[in-house]
């Protein structure tokens, strides 16, 4: 039932909007002239939609709650360390050599990196435990030249959230690119 619980009552909740919609468009049309009453139909709708939005929100909370519990969360971002070193074009993530996520840049996403934006590249469940991240990532470097580096991060998981910043940058003169991690709870 848990698994489902978020999913149905979602679907039920669009049920429910529909209708409503349904039932104010054919009173609309049944309606004698006045804009009276398609105001006040209007207003309730409008409030009635503000509800079920509402409603949608908490079961989406309840149901992160429940898919990604606290005690279990990993979660992976990442950065840029400079901009203008690197230009990201896509980025590969393993957990325990398992590909877990992976991601091609699109310019505008490359643009919000380099801005200082930071990508929520993974979040997920793990066990207590040592596991191991390893990354690849293929970029062009400032001097042009187009590079393929591979990074790992032994992790040691334990009860509560944790989460993994990597930085990915490069420096003049070889701008070789360079992955540094940092947990934290």
């Amino acid at each position: 039932m848990f698994g489902l619980f978020g999913l149905e009552i979602q679907k039920r909740c669009r049920m429910f909007t529909n209708r409503v919609i349904l039932r104010g468009t054919l009173a609309l049309m049944l309606a004698p002239g006045t804009g009276a009453v398609a105001s006040t139909l209007d207003a309730d709708i409008d409030a009635l939609a503000a509800q079920v939005n509402k409603h949608v929100a908490n079961v989406e909370a309840l149901e992160q709650a429940l898919l990604y519990p606290v005690s279990t969360r990993l979660t992976v971002f990442l950065t840029l360390e400079a901009k203008d070193a690197l230009d990201l074009d896509s980025v590969e993530l393993f957990l325990n050599d398992r590909p877990v996520a992976s991601h091609l840049y699109s310019p505008r996403e490359r643009e919000a990196l380099d801005a200082g934006g930071v990508q929520q590249l993974y979040l997920g469940n793990l066990p207590s435990g040592s596991h191991e991240l390893k990354v690849v990532i293929t970029a062009r470097s400032a001097n042009d030249s187009f590079v393929r580096r591979e990074a790992r991060h032994t992790l040691e998981k334990t009860a509560g959230a944790l989460g993994v910043q990597m930085n990915l940058g490069a420096r003049a003169p070889d701008f070789e690119p360079r992955v540094s991690f940092v947990e934290w709870k």
